[in-house]
């Protein structure tokens, strides 16, 4: 569902309403006090990010633990990060937040990556069926060389489940004792995974997976329903979004980009808006 922008700006219109959607998700409606005991609605102690206990008086503060902590930023200006963030297709800058909230850039910059933690908080569920293991490099590359390992560019990894979630991650190579421990990880004993002629890859049919290969280096990209073409579009879609929207990225960072591209793919046909699937994270961290 399409959450406008006019939508929001109805919803979170202030300070306040951002905070009492905090208070709902990390502590709920009816809260048992930790300090009498009792079952109670804790109600806002104006001028400060907190709600009280309507028997006793114990205060509790939404924002603790959260990425909201100790921020002095507006919650107002959080939630329309965490929109832009959301319901843009390539992702946002922080530059652009820098000129739209009048922010400084290191504000501005900080406030994505947090928005990022929350994007990147891993339900642990393992993908299963028919599955699509493949490699790619993020970054620079030395002028005149090309392929992979080209100098200064990053090896992603991912494992994508035909119809449903991806899982990516940054790893330092691409060697079988470092691919492998990842899909065993990310997949369920006895799902299919395709993949291209890699070597690292070799032995999985030995560890509890089906697996199947295409020829890449021949020339082959598809033989019937073995391919890794929909993990390379998402491939296609994380690198033109990383150079169109953030220019460069750092090695240090790549991972926040990654699971920023991967949250937006895995929730692409989830009815719940993006944002609010985002704020679930509250509930988890």
């Amino acid at each position: 569902m399409k959450f406008t922008i006019n939508g929001f700006r109805k919803r979170f219109p202030d300070d306040d309403s951002c905070l009492d959607e905090i208070m709902e998700l990390t502590h709920g409606e009816d809260v048992t006090c930790p300090e009498c005991e009792k079952t109670s609605k804790f109600h806002r102690v104006k001028k400060r990010r907190c709600y009280e206990c309507r028997w006793c008086g114990y205060q509790v503060y939404p924002t603790k633990g959260t990425v909201f902590e100790k921020t002095t930023t507006p919650l107002s200006d959080w939630f329309y990060v965490m929109y832009l963030m959301t319901e843009t297709r390539s992702g946002v800058s922080a530059k652009e937040v820098e000129r739209q909230l009048g922010v400084t850039y290191k504000t501005a910059w900080r406030m994505c990556h947090k928005v990022r933690e929350l994007m990147g908080m891993d339900t642990g569920r393992k993908l299963t069926g028919q599955l699509e293991a493949d490699e790619t490099y993020v970054g620079g590359k030395r002028p005149g060389k090309r392929g992979r390992g080209a100098n200064g560019k990053t090896p992603v990894f991912g494992v994508l489940e035909r119809g449903g979630e991806v899982k990516a991650v940054p790893v330092k190579d691409v060697k079988k004792k470092t691919l492998q421990p990842i899909i065993n990880d990310k997949a369920e004993k006895g799902s299919v995974v395709n993949t291209d002629e890699l070597k690292s890859y070799a032995g999985l049919d030995k560890v509890g997976y089906e697996h199947r290969t295409v020829n890449h280096g021949a020339g082959q990209y598809a033989k019937g329903d073995i391919h890794v073409n929909s993990i390379e579009g998402f491939w296609a879609r994380l690198k033109l979004s990383i150079r169109g929207t953030h220019v460069h990225v750092s090695r240090k960072h790549l991972h926040r980009y990654v699971d920023e591209f991967a949250f937006r793919y895995n929730n692409r046909k989830n009815p719940t808006p993006m944002f609010d699937v985002a704020l679930q994270g509250l509930r988890r961290a």
